[in-house]
């Protein structure tokens, strides 16, 4: 006789590998250290495998375990969309989104996709600018949430996310051995521009702004033809472009913040749900406030 497998069980599971450890798997589960184990073992004996090293300390799965965290991550991905589109179907209403074109291009399809399958009476309307246009918009109450790149002059917003910065040239050209190295940057106020400027004036690099594009498809032209060298979130990373590092001698660069606002007047159930999906989709620290950091 076959047994069904348990959701509970199986979030679990995800949740230790995904958290690294059982302390913070249980702080992410809301069970102690012991019940984990006990699910674990429940779930070992339901499916007659081991899932887990014996050495569950460094939580080194078992081949039986990586193919059984496939099957789970789908059967808990159904089940998380099925319990949201009857919760969220009565829930209806215009929400207006802004956000980078970076972002709306890289990170937010899925999760948009996600939302309005469950969420079917949602409008959304997506207002794509730089990120110091959408906030001076937020600030006009022109927009009811905004997923931004965090700058040191923005009111504090959610934290979603740490994206690491990285240095970017075309395939099949060499940019990056020219001097001065050339540069296609985002306009004066882009925290990308910032950090490459520093680091490259602090490794004692000469450089020169080749191209200023106030978009990332003004960027990729500029990669992508050879013409200059640039500085991308590594979410942006395509397969026309490579990767420059520090055997190439460019300097190493911080991680940018993303953060989430809501209009400062208050916002519909219908944006608070979207807002709250986006947290819990691209999230890394989704109760967490973004400190003051400069798209």
């Amino acid at each position: 006789m076959k047994h069904d497998l348990d959701i509970a069980l199986l979030r679990t599971f995800v949740a230790i590998v995904d958290t690294g450890g059982l302390t913070s798997a249980g702080r992410k589960v809301g069970r102690t250290q012991p019940a984990i184990t006990h699910q674990i073992g429940r779930l070992e004996d339901l499916i007659g495998r081991t899932l887990f090293d014996h050495n569950r300390r460094k939580l080194s799965l078992t081949h039986d375990g990586e193919i059984l965290l496939e099957f789970a991550r789908a059967m808990l991905r159904i089940n998380d969309e099925a319990l949201d589109r009857f919760a969220g179907a009565g829930i209806a209403g215009h929400v207006t989104l802004g956000t980078p074109d970076l972002y709306a291009s890289y990170i937010l399809p899925s999760v948009l996709e996600d939302f309005s399958r469950s969420h079917p009476n949602v409008e959304i309307e997506l207002r794509c600018t730089r990120s110091i246009h959408l906030h001076a918009a937020m600030e006009r109450n022109e927009i009811d949430i905004a997923l931004m790149t965090n700058q040191p002059e923005f009111r504090r917003g959610e934290l979603i996310r740490h994206e690491p910065l990285v240095w970017v040239a075309g395939v099949g050209s060499n940019p990056e051995l020219r001097r001065p190295i050339p540069l296609a940057v985002l306009p004066q106020g882009s925290v990308y521009r910032a950090h490459a400027l520093e680091a490259l004036g602090a490794a004692g690099l000469q450089w020169s702004i080749r191209s200023v594009c106030d978009s990332i498809a003004g960027l990729q032209a500029a990669v992508f033809a050879g013409l200059a060298v640039s500085v991308y979130p590594r979410c942006a990373v395509v397969p026309d472009v490579r990767l420059l590092g520090e055997a190439d001698g460019f300097p190493r660069l911080p991680s940018i913040e993303l953060v989430l606002h809501r209009k400062s007047q208050g916002i519909s159930d219908a944006a608070e749900q979207l807002a709250q999906f986006i947290a819990s989709a691209l999230g890394e620290v989704p109760a967490a406030r973004a400190r003051g950091g400069r798209s």
